[in-house]
């Protein structure tokens, strides 16, 4: 879309903000948006900042407890996450409520437009300010004082709402756009899900997903005459009620009779007078589904001799013991990435001695496992958690070993396809939301000028 610019511009005064339409007025913030502080224990419409999406203000329900007080706010007021992480969650009070948490809440003047001040706060620009402005070593927050201090650009409010009506348009069919590859995204997932599991438990023939496949392009690979499973073959009983037949051919065991267990270390033992010395420590954090995420791996101190008991070691198959349910049983392959490098106690060292350690990751990963773990953890609301007792005890199927390299031959091959849609839809997301936020910018600074494309943009998407 090439909108035009106005007819004239002034120097704002500001470098970041550059020049700004020459009708506009600038003032500090303060003396449009007035801070609001008083505090109420009513809980009949709490917002918290896990209810705010970043940089689109969209509401998001949760079904989060709050506790104590929070700051009133009524409709039309505006929500600014004031914790670094948070900078970029505004939200445009639809009701009256409480705002619990790290808020600064904000009451427009008159003459200002709240949903247009609810972008000018979303503007990147804007929260690049901010953000260079907070202070605090552990949760840094940006002050009202700098805040207030601020530049607030503003052309009358007619223009104002006609800015912001433009930009909820606009932003409508960006975010469809966005849904939609978030949407290719979890078909994805499930179609990555249900080949491995299918693979993993009944070879490559007669594949699932076909409807996934043709959304794709072309069904899977592995099928037919060139399949390395043969679709005539006999099927048995797992012995597992729900996990039913499997390939006659194939042997049923349980883990603990093809590897070990290696529990890890606890974090917070006393080592004060003793030996010690500083390795990587493993976390939970670094262990997510088949793959390990590495850029942050924390140091711990131990004894000397507690190394050779918790190292890891290179073919080790890690497995979350829990947390949110997503992650139960989560694990990836250790290759040796870090030298001498321990684990925590939430994540189990799986060793194959009578497996390989791919065939058994990909079993962790399929849904049978996933049932399993579940089935045999311990739940809290939203948590999980299972004991290396029970893992041990997890079904194992075991093909022929030349049918095993074939089935993970295919789905490297798949995982590949299915990585580059998943990369590709990733991109295109990051994009739709860059274009997203440069026009919400360009938009309430006056970079480009809105007031003739009504008529124009409503026709477009008729």
């Amino acid at each position: 879309m090439n909108l035009p610019r106005y007819a004239e511009y002034k120097d704002s005064g500001v470098a970041w903000l550059g020049e700004v339409p020459a009708h506009w007025q600038i003032n500090r913030l303060k003396f449009g948006l007035r801070l609001l502080t008083d505090k109420t224990a009513t809980r009949t419409n709490p917002v918290a900042l896990e209810n705010i999406e970043s940089w689109s203000g969209r509401f998001l329900a949760t079904d989060t407890e709050f506790q104590g007080e929070g700051t009133a706010f009524e409709q039309g007021d505006v929500l600014f996450g004031k914790l670094r992480p948070y900078l970029a969650k505004v939200l445009l009070a639809e009701s009256s409520g409480e705002a619990v948490g790290d808020f600064h809440v904000l009451r427009p003047a008159t003459g200002v437009v709240p949903r247009f001040a609810q972008y000018q706060l979303l503007s990147r620009e804007f929260i690049g300010v901010v953000d260079g402005s907070t202070f605090g070593s552990k949760m840094p927050r940006a002050s009202w004082e700098f805040l207030a201090n601020l530049p607030l650009v503003l052309p009358d409010a007619e223009e104002q709402s006609a800015i912001a009506a433009f930009l909820d348009r606009e932003t409508r069919k960006i975010d469809a756009l966005i849904a939609e590859q978030e949407k290719l995204l979890t078909l994805l997932a499930e179609k990555r899900q249900a080949t491995i599991s299918h693979a993993v438990t009944r070879g490559l023939t007669n594949l699932p997903g076909a409807d996934l496949n043709a959304a794709f392009g072309g069904g899977p690979k592995g099928e037919g005459k060139d399949s390395p499973s043969n679709p005539n073959a006999p099927m048995k009983d797992s012995g597992v009620p729900w996990l039913g037949e499997v390939p006659a051919h194939w042997e049923v065991t349980r883990l603990k009779f093809v590897a070990s267990v290696q529990s890890g270390i606890a974090k917070g033992k006393d080592n004060q007078g003793k030996e010690t010395i500083t390795v990587p420590y493993l976390r939970v954090a670094n262990v997510q589904d088949g793959h390990l995420a590495l850029e942050q791996v924390t140091m711990i101190d131990i004894e000397p001799e507690q190394l050779n008991r918790y190292r890891l070691q290179v073919g080790d198959v890690l497995m979350n013991e829990g947390g949110d349910f997503d992650k139960l049983g989560r694990g990836a392959i250790w290759n040796g990435e870090i030298d001498d490098c321990i684990h925590q106690n939430h994540v189990f060292a799986v060793r194959p001695h009578a497996v390989s350690p791919r065939w058994l990751n990909q079993i962790a990963g399929s849904r049978y496992a996933q049932f399993y773990f579940m089935g045999r953890s311990k739940q809290s609301t939203n948590l999980a958690s299972i004991s290396s007792t029970n893992i041990m005890e997890l079904p194992v199927l075991l093909p022929p070993v030349e049918e095993q390299v074939a089935i993970l031959a295919f789905l490297d091959d798949e995982n590949t396809r299915l990585d580059a849609l998943y990369d590709s839809s990733t991109l295109a997301i990051s994009l739709l939301k860059e274009r997203r936020s440069a026009l919400i910018a360009a938009a309430v600074t006056g970079k480009i000028d809105v007031r003739n494309t009504s008529q124009t943009t409503e026709d477009a998407s008729a």
